[in-house]
């Protein structure tokens, strides 16, 4: 997380269909969730690659769990790095 920087970061979240991904996950307070439960009304493939954008810039985290890829955005790492960030996020219209 370090080397992590913030015009990466808001360059991925620059995208109104990634920027309701993040808002979505931060909803969840924490609790993991499955690809095919963030609500968005696009193409699966584009989905897949709105999250791999997502995870390229650190903003969330994905692990198997058998079949299913559960994603969470990385509070504790991007609230170090740059505090108060998700808040915005979370916040704004």
């Amino acid at each position: 997380m370090k080397d992590l920087e913030l015009h990466i970061v808001m360059q991925a979240m620059s995208d109104p269909w990634r920027l309701a991904i993040v808002r979505q996950l931060l909803l969840s307070k924490g609790r993991a969730l499955a690809c095919n439960e963030v609500r968005l009304d696009i193409a699966k493939a584009t989905r897949s690659h709105h999250f791999e954008v997502l995870r390229a810039a650190g903003i969330i985290f994905t692990e198997m769990d058998g079949t299913k890829c559960m994603t969470c955005v990385r509070q504790a790492e991007l609230n170090k790095r740059f505090p108060g960030l998700l808040k915005l996020i979370s916040t704004a219209k």
